[in-house]
């Protein structure tokens, strides 16, 4: 079966290769996948959410044919911005993402910044709060890629909201130490799929989050 093309945008402090282990899985499934690294996870802080999501339309539009984009966590806020204005998107997949009214920042919708403000860049954070199902090995291969993260991105209101008009599937993960409650309500209002696990599932369990994708697209 030809699924199509997917494109898979990371979250905040990650890169491309987060989704090592999850391609294999997706291909054998029938879909095209593609990747792209976000300029604000690469240890400047000039970039902004902005600058993620012209990476992010630039991918799109350099696609031949009905696009599934995948966004896991902050992901979901240059993809809304932009998603939209791409015709040959066709269905966007929140994997525990952002999910943005235009107008919103994340720290708006968190009420202000957990990091003390002014903040240019913000650390890594613990293995515990994204890999704490991952086994071992690879959780070390993974915290060993991880980048400093622009806090721009957080602070950056968005002006449009893609999952308002493409057809969108969500994600929940039941045992995730990370992703705020207030973004996880939103996707369970929208109808989330749950998953087992924490924040990385793309490590933890690819071959069901592929599954899931599958059944979604």
């Amino acid at each position: 079966m030809d699924r199509g093309n997917l494109l898979l945008v990371h979250g905040a402090w990650h890169g491309s290769w987060c989704w090592d282990h999850l391609v294999p899985e997706l291909r054998s499934r029938g879909w095209t996948p593609s990747v792209v690294d976000l300029p604000s996870a690469s240890g400047s802080p000039a970039f902004g959410m902005r600058d993620d999501a012209a990476v992010v339309r630039e991918a799109l539009v350099a696609l031949d044919g009905p696009v599934t984009v995948v966004a896991h966590s902050y992901a979901g806020v240059p993809v809304g911005e932009v998603a939209a204005s791409v015709p040959s998107v066709v269905r966007l997949v929140y994997l525990a993402a952002h999910m943005l009214e235009p107008g919103e920042s994340v720290v708006g919708v968190l009420g202000g910044p957990w990091y003390e403000p002014g903040t240019k860049m913000l650390d890594a954070l613990p293995r515990e709060l994204l890999f704490a199902d991952v086994p071992d090995e690879l959780a070390s291969w993974a915290v060993g890629r991880m980048r400093p993260q622009s806090a721009r991105v957080f602070e950056e209101p968005v002006t449009a909201a893609a999952w308002q008009t493409v057809p969108a599937t969500s994600i929940v993960c039941s045992e995730d130490a990370i992703f705020p409650a207030v973004f996880a309500d939103r996707l369970r209002a929208s109808g989330a799929l749950e998953l087992p696990g924490s924040h990385s599932p793309f490590l933890s369990r690819p071959a069901e989050l592929a599954e899931l994708i599958s059944s979604a697209g």
